[in-house]
């Protein structure tokens, strides 16, 4: 009780001073003159209500949320679509390798790119779209009737409320991206001659390397790493090794692809057909591919990010006994459905890395730190919910007449800028301007920098883009980024303009 008492008085703290604190003050103040409100009975009556309503204290005491399912909904109707595709196409979940097919697959590990591989008629079970369905969906009870909603709220598609940064506060957060610093990735003469700025940070990098400091990699990282120690830098911060026991699971989970044939075998073999291998940057790491995401679906260690995520992971019944809760086992064995675009995680890290072991280690560490967010709902910071309302407000405030165009024409600025944030910007930079943009986001350990990029390019484009008249013209001015710098759009946006 002693607890409970503690975290209500927080959240009263917390409250003093906004709207809904004077609402309910006066709310209160008028309930106390009805004859049907006793005092003595006050108390539990408000926590009836609130157990009745779903609402629920969290222990923190910092916020109240309500329950939603939606994430639990969506992930029912992948599984009801991936037994669906089981029924369809007369293939298990999984089964057993014969010896003959155990052999040629093991004969064929470093060439499957060379073959047609998986069923012709499996095809991916959900897509950003549907994502993105799921985030429109999202309400925040708190608001639904609340008078403190500006009209510039109902402009985006995201209609829930979490903090996410302005950009002075972004200024503050992300101090070495300002104008004044030397950044790799910037082709304009800076205060410090280029040439200059960059055997220096070479050499600095080198003794970072040398020193092995995971701590000095991050911070290194921030200003960019040079191509030729990327790989170091990355693997120090994110604490990935190549030793003899790395390699030793990396084989195991080899050895369990051999052995064992998965249905979602099928559904990376199709997306990697479809996204990766048709893409002039990444064709040539099919193999790479296969190799690493065959062995991340069977890798149980993942699973470690369910600890941390509010989604759990997806059961099904591998055997005849359907709906016996004895036989639903973690399906498949790491818990993540791959969607369509999902080899674009593993692709770019193929220029970085090329022994599979080192690459399917850093591959898993970068997931379980920051992708599993991008396909997750949370409240967390560099959850996709907060990034895409980071990215609309940031439009919002910087160019609320573009804003308010695109509305207006049927041209929701999310619903072109979706695609890129959740893959973080996977398959629409050209490779030098991503991993640029992924060192920043291993050097402030979040995801954030992606959706400013997002708002960056908006703007950049917004000439353009205020004489459209349609959905489709929007997203043809957007459509190659290519082209584009990522240092000089982002410096552009947070420190070369007023707010």
């Amino acid at each position: 009780m002693m607890d409970e008492s503690v975290s209500i008085t927080q959240i009263v703290q917390r409250l003093k001073g906004t709207h809904l604190h004077s609402q309910l003050e006066k709310q209160a103040k008028e309930c106390l003159h009805k004859p049907e409100i006793k005092l003595e009975t006050l108390k539990d009556d408000v926590r009836r209500l609130l157990k009745a309503s779903g609402m629920t204290w969290l222990s923190d005491g910092k916020k109240i949320i309500k329950k939603i399912q939606t994430t639990d909904s969506l992930s029912c109707r992948i599984l009801k679509s991936l037994n669906s595709m089981c029924t369809e196409l007369g293939i298990p979940l999984a089964r057993k390798r014969p010896v003959p097919e155990q052999k040629e697959l093991t004969n064929k590990w470093n060439e499957m790119g060379t073959d047609e591989p998986g069923n012709a008629d499996t095809h991916s079970l959900f897509f950003h779209s549907d994502i993105l369905k799921v985030l429109v969906g999202l309400k925040n009870p708190n608001n639904e009737r609340s008078e403190d909603l500006t009209v510039r709220s109902h402009w985006g598609l995201i209609q829930v409320s979490l903090n996410v940064r302005d950009i002075p506060q972004m200024r503050e957060m992300y101090p070495e991206l300002g104008l004044t610093y030397g950044q790799l990735g910037i082709d304009d003469h800076t205060h410090v001659p280029p040439d200059l700025f960059e055997s220096e940070h070479i050499h600095i990098g080198k003794k970072v390397v040398s020193e092995q400091d995971s701590a000095a990699a991050q911070q290194y990282s921030r200003q960019g790493c040079p191509t030729g120690l990327r790989a170091q830098l990355w693997s120090l911060i994110l604490n990935t090794t190549n030793d003899p026991e790395d390699i030793t699971h990396y084989e195991q989970l080899k050895a369990r692809v051999i052995h064992h044939d998965l249905l979602v075998d099928n559904l990376i073999y199709k997306d990697v057909k479809l996204t990766a291998s048709n893409d002039d940057y990444y064709f040539v790491f099919e193999d790479y591919l296969y190799q690493v995401l065959l062995c991340f679906s069977r890798d149980t260690a993942v699973l470690e990010h369910f600890n941390y995520n509010c989604a759990t992971p997806p059961k099904s019944c591998i055997q005849s006994k359907s709906g016996s809760e004895q036989c639903a086992v973690v399906y498949p064995p790491n818990g993540v459905i791959p969607f369509h675009g999902f080899s674009m995680y593993v692709a770019p890290l193929c220029f970085l890395y090329n022994e599979p072991s080192k690459l399917y280690s850093v591959f898993r560490e970068m997931y379980i730190r920051y992708f599993f967010r991008l396909h997750s709902i949370s409240s967390h910071p560099s959850g996709i919910v907060s990034l895409c309302l980071q990215f609309e407000r940031l439009l919002q405030t910087h160019l609320p007449q573009l804003f308010y165009h695109l509305r207006e024409i049927g041209a929701q600025p999310l619903r072109i800028a979706f695609k890129w944030i959740v893959r973080a910007f996977s398959g629409y930079l050209s490779t030098d301007q991503l991993l640029l943009l992924w060192d920043r986001i291993l050097g402030y350990d979040s995801l954030e920098i992606v959706a400013v990029l997002a708002a960056a390019v908006f703007v950049f484009r917004a000439e353009n883009l205020m004489e459209v008249t349609s959905l489709a013209s929007a997203e043809a001015v957007l459509a190659d980024l290519s082209t584009l710098k990522v240092m000089p759009l982002l410096q552009i946006f947070l420190f070369a303009t007023s707010v």
